[in-house]
């Protein structure tokens, strides 16, 4: 695994924390509110690099599908 940045470490750590209390990953609003981010686009380019890097994957097309790898 490639180092992630500050943002894609919030990132993941945000959706590790939702899994453990929910069950489920968090919608991509539920991300960028949590570590910041306003735009759904640029919480969808995180999560596409963490995928790139093998850290999450999709079930399907949908983020709230995303679990850790």
């Amino acid at each position: 695994m490639d180092h992630l940045s500050a943002r894609q470490e919030a990132v993941l750590a945000c959706i590790r924390e939702w899994i453990a209390e929910n069950g489920e990953g968090p919608t991509l609003r539920e991300i960028g509110q949590a570590v910041g981010l306003s735009s759904p686009s640029s919480v969808a380019y995180q999560l596409g690099r963490l995928e790139e890097h093998g850290v999450i994957a999709r079930s399907g097309r949908r983020w709230r599908s995303c679990r850790l790898a």
